[in-house]
């Protein structure tokens, strides 16, 4: 066992159907020397039993009203042991045996902050949703261009870095987005890895997508360098709605799934009004009132 110990940082809650699949494919990787830190939020549908199965170095049980997404990560890094550190949600199934060693090498480098893998959604993933996995992990990636993208659903990062600054505990959503904008502008780099795949996706209902778009939203609104006079009906709502109706179109087409149009476009008009509510929420809570500033 000549490679380097890594942590590997498990967040879970009730998720033991994918468990299923997860640990064992975390057990079939051919890199072998890795300790596993589970940190579950109260679990009660049998996950405690699947999880002490396999042995991990560390299993925390919090219980849901104690559940911070940036608490949790913090806390998993302070358990490692490992100087480069991984982190894999529950329901993010590792494909293949070589899931682990793409994201460890990509992190030798000491101006690498944090990298991550590809996602590719689970079978039974909604038309709307699939397409965005295209369009952030495909291999014609739009997120390529955009001003920053990334996902902590399979990812990485060093210690090195993280111990000068973790993640903002006054964040509910998008703290791994946050945190990797302040390594980039630290200097440091933050890269996918295609090599690495985990299969990973939900399908929201309308209702859950506003409130996910809503917090995600409220968060980056912390890192928003425009002004609050751009968040209005037209341009987060309307515009982005006829568009991603067009695209979405199109792919469906493309994949024969023109029946899930109509849903995807309920799903998208939630979405884009979760958004402009969430920034507008946001620029209330952390930039007029300054509230959480780093």
């Amino acid at each position: 066992m000549n490679d380097p110990l890594i942590s590997i940082i498990m967040r879970s809650y009730n998720e033991a159907w994918a468990l299923k699949g997860t640990l064992p494919a975390l057990k079939a990787q051919e890199y072998r020397n890795y300790e596993l830190i589970v940190i579950d939020s109260g679990s009660t549908d049998g996950s405690h039993e699947m999880i002490r199965a396999a042995e991990p170095a560390h299993f925390v049980q919090i219980t849901p009203a104690e559940y911070n997404p940036s608490r949790v990560m913090n806390h998993g890094m302070r358990l490692a042991k490992a100087d480069r550190c991984l982190f894999l949600n529950a329901d993010a199934t590792p494909q293949g045996t070589n899931w682990l060693r793409p994201l460890a090498e990509a992190l030798l480098n000491p101006q690498v902050a944090a990298v991550f893998s590809r996602q590719i959604p689970r079978p039974d993933c909604g038309a709307a949703f699939a397409r965005d996995y295209d369009r952030c992990f495909g291999p014609n990636r739009d997120s390529v261009n955009w001003e920053h993208f990334f996902s902590m659903v399979s990812s990485g990062l060093r210690r090195d870095i993280w111990e000068k600054r973790g993640f903002r505990e006054d964040l509910q959503y998008a703290e791994d987005d946050e945190y990797t904008r302040w390594c980039r502008s630290q200097g440091y780099r933050v890269e996918f890895v295609p090599e690495s795949v985990a299969m990973h996706s939900h399908n929201y209902t309308a209702r859950q997508l506003y409130h996910r778009s809503f917090g995600d939203a409220r968060a980056m609104a912390t890192t928003y360098k425009g002004q609050e006079s751009d968040f209005t009906w037209m341009r987060w709502v309307l515009l982005p709605w006829m568009r991603d109706s067009v695209r979405d179109a199109v792919w469906c087409a493309k994949h024969g799934r023109l029946r899930e149009l109509p849903q995807s476009s309920r799903l998208r008009w939630s979405q884009w009004r979760g958004k402009l509510h969430g920034f507008r929420q946001g620029w209330k809570d952390y930039r007029t009132g300054q509230a959480g500033a780093a």
